[in-house]
């Protein structure tokens, strides 16, 4: 991120002008920006936030250095569901993450600058006057005014021509190796299963049950459950090197 930050709210009322200024800014990237946001929160890049800031301009960028930073974070991550989930659904779920980010910052003001029982109520009532960017996402989609997203899928159409040129490819390559290369894979997947088992989950330390899907970080080479990093099994056939959150945040920050 750019630029030199805005001077710090000191008063109830400057601390609901930097709100409304970091909602509008949302607010455009969840409505007349929207296809520009879904292009720039493409899953092969890293962890990603969603900003909003007091001058009413929006930013997509990887998470600040500082930790902790001076203010609270936006979610991280929201590139990497945009694919697996319903469009309007991935834009509710970055409205609603965004909405606990705008309620956070303010009350973050609150607490640092010492408001009262009193300071802090009449902030939430005036925050409250105001629809929350989930609502807005909300009416936009039901009046049928959110962007159609095979307008802003141009590099995700051909990242999937890319992938079905190479499972054509593959599936050659296997029905000239014959069955070899199956028994090969067999015999990989047994050794992934029995690595599996032996190991715990790097999030939940859990150890393997048949039938779970589980994933290999590339970076760490530590295993994790599928759910406990919000990996599918579909997904994960398109990702070429996975990085689990921690060493994707690790990256982040060198």
């Amino acid at each position: 991120m750019q630029g030199i930050p805005p001077p710090m709210p000191r008063t109830v009322g400057d601390v609901f002008e930097d709100f409304k200024g970091r909602r509008r800014g949302l607010v455009k990237a969840l409505t007349t920006d929207v296809a520009k946001l879904y292009q720039q929160c493409d899953p092969e890049r890293e962890n990603l936030c969603l900003y909003g800031f007091p001058n009413e301009t929006w930013e997509v960028n990887l998470p600040v250095d500082e930790v902790p930073s001076e203010l609270p974070e936006p979610t991280l991550g929201i590139n990497f569901v945009r694919d697996g989930m319903q469009y309007e659904d991935w834009l509710l779920a970055v409205a609603a993450h965004s909405d606990s980010w705008l309620l956070s910052t303010a009350f973050f003001f609150g607490a640092r600058f010492g408001f009262g029982k009193s300071e802090r109520k009449r902030l939430f009532q005036m925050i409250n006057e105001l629809p929350t960017l989930f609502e807005v996402v909300t009416r936009e989609a039901k009046h049928g005014t959110v962007a159609d997203p095979n307008s802003c899928m141009k590099r995700t159409s051909g990242r999937k021509t890319e992938v079905q040129h190479r499972e054509v490819k593959m599936s050659q390559r296997k029905e000239a190796a014959g069955e070899n290369e199956e028994e090969e894979e067999e015999e990989e997947e047994e050794e992934e299963e029995e690595a599996q088992g032996d190991t715990p989950c790097g999030v939940c330390g859990e150890f393997y049950a048949e039938g779970e899907f589980w994933i290999l970080c590339d970076m760490c080479e530590r295993w994790f459950h599928g759910e406990c990093v919000k990996i599918t099994e579909a997904r994960a056939k398109h990702i070429k090197q996975y990085k689990c959150p921690s060493c994707s945040n690790k990256r982040a920050r060198v």
